[in-house]
């Protein structure tokens, strides 16, 4: 086990008892983030040292640039799209919102410009959860019996997909087709609980320019890198137990955002884990590379 020394810096922002759903957009160098269970969406401008928190109505757990300039969010009943200048909020489509039991959790856009989500039971119900393919009209479901769905993400080229259910604490791979994103195999486990160099479960997951995967292990305070055949490259440690999950940030996206949660810690754990739920910035020379903005079907004109 390698574990790599770097600098980590913690961002200028509340403690989030769930931090998750990390994005960065490179044009204004700004990183967000969620706070699920508090309805938060974290803003923060690197240049300014400033963090913005924005109240939410409703749980949400991903954020995506689109490719109009907006934002896709994926909340507890639906995927939304965001402006950005005033944060008023549209329907896009219906996610499980006849089902008062689940809400979003990870997920992730593929190169082809498509969307993955995943969604939970809002108490971890056992495999409530199910992960959906979404092209900006049709919402199709791809795997079901999720429990926690995480790690989703997805080779350069877009001919790999990976998720995990951080339940059973593995992570699968699955062949795709690079111009749609969608399943043209079946998932075949990748990693597991041995492969968690400090202990945990696989929380979310990123993939670099050279198709190495970054996780976040939740309950392991650490974040850790895999070649594209599985072996452990080095660890980071993040002064919090819960790491949630990573976002390649900065203009040449060399550095790692890992946001973190204190839910379901009791007074004496939380005094122990005084940083749990802070969001950090790892400067560790990472290969990263940008997320794809979602793209937005044309859309339909009158005469």
């Amino acid at each position: 086990m390698t574990i790599a020394m770097a600098t980590t810096q913690k961002l200028p922002a509340d403690s989030c008892e769930l931090g998750e759903g990390p994005g960065y957009d490179a044009g204004t160098d700004t990183a967000w983030w969620f706070d699920i269970v508090g309805r938060k969406l974290f803003e923060h401008r690197f240049a300014a040292g400033r963090t913005i928190a924005h109240d939410l109505p409703r749980m949400a757990s991903v954020v995506s640039a689109t490719d109009d300039g907006r934002q896709l969010l994926a909340m507890e009943d639906g995927l939304y799209l965001r402006t950005v200048s005033d944060g008023a909020l549209s329907l896009l489509t219906p996610l499980e919102s006849d089902n008062s039991v689940t809400r979003s959790n990870d997920g992730r856009v593929h190169p082809s410009g498509n969307l993955w989500i995943g969604t939970m039971g809002k108490n971890a119900e056992r495999q409530a959860g199910t992960i959906y393919w979404f092209d900006g009209t049709q919402l199709r479901p791809l795997f079901r019996k999720i429990s926690i769905p995480n790690s989703i993400c997805f080779s350069p080229d877009g001919r790999t997909g990976y998720f995990a259910d951080t339940q059973v604490n593995t992570v699968w791979r699955v062949a795709l087709d690079a111009q749609t994103g969608l399943p043209v195999g079946e998932p075949e486990p990748f990693l597991g609980e041995k492969d968690l160099p400090l202990g945990g479960h696989f929380d979310g997951s990123v993939t670099d320019a050279d198709g190495n995967l970054w996780n976040a292990a939740w309950g392991g305070g650490a974040v850790t890198g895999y070649s594209p055949d599985g072996h452990i490259l080095r660890t980071y440690e993040v002064p919090a137990a819960q790491t949630s999950c990573p976002a390649f940030v900065g203009r040449a996206f060399d550095r790692l955002l890992v946001t973190t949660a204190w839910q379901g810690l009791d007074g004496s754990a939380r005094a122990s884990d005084p940083g749990a739920g802070f969001t950090y910035v790892i400067d560790g020379g990472f290969a990263g590379r940008a997320d794809p903005a979602f793209r937005m079907p044309p859309r339909n004109h009158t005469k």
